[in-house]
């Protein structure tokens, strides 16, 4: 008895061994208790979120798992540490190890805030799921610089000067920015389509030859699938410089075409070609009849100018509904006898009938 004792009484470093036994004690009781609350309160708000159709309880929850326990835990082995008698070398290596822990804590705070913010007004605008998707790059950008800031807080706080990092940062970032002015100016024309917004992942749209719908927005490129199907990719400076058609977000879609016709056509039947036109227009689903006109006497034949409107913008309805027009004109023309003209036709060759 006397022995084990005479062993608990020994000091070290100040301390004795029942002083570090009883610190230790703390920390793995502590630490046994931390793990069965996260338990028992991780399963009261796993219904909780089963209930819940909102993802504050998402939110709630990953905030507990990844900041309210860790910073419990820290501070309890911070309290049981602190309990014993520290010289001034450990106090200093405990005071530095806090101040590196609560500036992890606080950075890591920052950018789930601020992630969370942006995902939730994105998630609220049309298609935001498949938007999500372009934050990554983003947060990439705004994680440097918070950690870059953080870093230089954690530094000043400790007693560090600054100014020579800083000034040396400075140095660095223009010679980086000078070597790398094209992956800056992608970098910064991201930024400009990602908070601009002139297209999104999902929209068809013509950039000088080349069309394709947007399959990938990131920090450097912007990927788009042509309509024959191989990928192109395109430099987000490109695209910003650009004149880009965005035909999602076409709202009509103004058609004209021309219809030639002889010269041997009698003029009551000219006379008849822009109503037969405008009747089988105005019979086509979605679609404003604008003009149909005897517009020109060409070398070879009778041009009439026709202008319509498809009041939706998708390009397959368009494609029908042309080829039904044009169906029903050819109809129209057979049984009226007006015969269109044939570019091989010469003058000469014009027959009477």
């Amino acid at each position: 008895m006397n022995s084990t004792q005479e062993f608990l009484a020994r000091e070290y470093w100040h301390n004795s061994v029942q002083d570090y036994l009883t610190a230790l004690s703390i920390i793995l009781v502590g630490l046994l208790v931390i793990r069965i609350f996260k338990r028992m309160l991780f399963t009261r708000l796993e219904k909780w979120a089963a209930k819940s159709k909102t993802r504050i309880d998402d939110v709630v929850i990953r905030g507990i798992e990844g900041f309210g326990l860790p910073i419990l835990s820290f501070v309890l082995i911070y309290w049981s540490i602190n309990s014993l008698t520290l010289s001034d070398k450990a106090e200093k290596v405990v005071t530095v190890a806090t101040a590196v822990v609560l500036a992890y804590f606080i950075m890591r705070l920052i950018s789930a805030s601020i992630q969370n913010i942006i995902t939730s007004r994105v998630r609220k605008q049309e298609n935001g799921e498949v938007k999500i998707k372009q934050i990554g790059g983003l947060m990439i950008i705004i994680n440097i610089v918070i950690w870059i800031l953080g870093l230089v807080f954690l530094l000043d706080n400790l007693g560090y000067s600054v100014t020579t990092i800083l000034t040396g940062v400075g140095i660095g970032g223009i010679a980086i920015a000078l070597a790398a002015q094209n992956i800056v100016g992608d970098l910064f024309n991201y930024f400009v389509i990602f908070f601009d917004k002139p297209f999104e992942v999902g929209d068809a749209i013509n950039v000088d030859d080349k069309n394709g719908t947007i399959e990938f927005i990131g920090l450097k490129t912007t990927r788009l699938r042509s309509l024959t199907g191989e990928q192109i990719i395109i430099a987000n400076s490109d695209l910003t410089k650009s004149r880009v058609h965005n035909f999602k977000r076409q709202e009509t879609r103004r058609i004209a075409f021309t219809v030639n016709v002889r010269y041997q056509t009698p003029i009551d039947k000219l006379q008849m070609i822009p109503g037969i036109i405008k009747d089988i227009i105005e019979g086509a689903d979605s679609t404003r009849f604008d003009r149909a006109h005897f517009a020109k006497l060409t070398e070879y034949g009778l041009t009439f100018e026709v202008v319509y409107f498809m009041t939706v913008p998708d390009y397959l309805r368009y494609m029908d509904i042309q080829q039904e027009i044009n169906l029903k004109i050819l109809q129209a023309f057979q049984n009226e006898k007006i015969t269109f003209l044939v570019r091989e036709d010469k003058p000469g060759e014009w027959d009477n009938n």
